[in-house]
């Protein structure tokens, strides 16, 4: 969801630049492991994680605390409801103040895409955060206008716009990619309970066509899986990490995002919607 090298990148210089304060390094170090950990956890421990994670991340140094709680929103989000995902925003609200401008950059727009996308409450006046919502705009326009002509992996062919009428769930994926994999049952679900009120489905991955092949027949999915090679459809949505997916009602209209791997009430929202309920 998140300029998660960016992120990175920033944690380890703020990590690595106070190495005359073991002790504060040594805990926000400790700190950081447990953030890589999140993803491992069932949904309803790392809600649990993440609240204590967040509480400690706000008592850490400011030079700390920003890029902690900036992984926080990337190890986070993943399958978190609304209370999480509020809570991780809160806490980057909490720590920016102080934090040190160098490092600070990418938290706004990482607050920018979790009020845009996630429906988290963000009250911030700062003209860094203005340009990251305008950023937002920019990206949000080229994905209402996009469209794709796109093989599945069975040489059938598809655009977007040829499924006006339909409710469209597009979704970037990877068969390499946890998340991704984790979502399968969800989209499985949903394809299952909406395709006959006119659902549609269509799963997009760069991969070659012998893996994903394989990988469809494995999980015996009951949506199509289509071809990008060169991840042309995916530049034209201005997808930078996925899991993401993209909802359109029936006019073809772009209605709601998920720019990493939501639950399924969230799925369940942004079908809602488009106006399937």
């Amino acid at each position: 969801m998140f300029k998660i090298a960016m992120i990175l990148v920033a944690t380890c210089a703020a990590l690595g630049a106070a190495v005359e304060e073991p002790a504060d390094l040594t805990i926000a170090k400790a700190i950081d492991q447990e953030l890589r950990q999140l993803k491992e956890l069932p949904d309803n421990a790392r809600a649990l994680a993440i609240k204590n994670l967040a509480a400690r991340i706000r008592q850490q140094p400011a030079r700390y605390a920003i890029a902690l709680a900036e992984n926080l929103a990337v190890d986070g989000t993943e399958g978190s409801g609304q209370e999480i995902l509020q809570e991780i925003a809160d806490t980057i609200l909490f720590v920016l103040p102080n934090a040190p401008p160098q490092i600070a950059g990418t938290a706004y727009s990482t607050l920018a895409e979790l009020a845009r996308y996630s429906g988290v409450r963000v009250t911030l006046n700062a003209p860094e955060y203005s340009a990251a919502l305008r950023e937002l705009d920019a990206d949000d326009k080229l994905r209402r206008d996009a469209d794709f002509k796109l093989k599945d992996i069975e040489g059938g062919e598809w655009t977007l716009k040829g499924l006006r009428g339909k409710f469209v769930l597009v979704n970037f994926w990877a068969t390499w990619c946890p998340p991704c994999r984790r979502e399968v049952s969800d989209l499985q679900t949903l394809c299952a309970r909406f395709k006959e009120r006119g659902l549609v489905v269509l799963a997009i991955s760069d991969e070659d066509t012998a893996t994903l092949k394989h990988f469809a027949a494995g999980q015996n999915l009951n949506y199509p899986v289509l071809l990008d090679p060169g991840q042309v459809a995916r530049g034209a949505f201005r997808v930078t990490g996925i899991p993401a997916s993209f909802v359109y009602d029936r006019s073809g209209k772009l209605v709601a995002q998920a720019l990493t791997r939501p639950n399924m009430q969230r799925f369940l929202e942004m079908l809602g919607d488009a106006g399937l309920r």
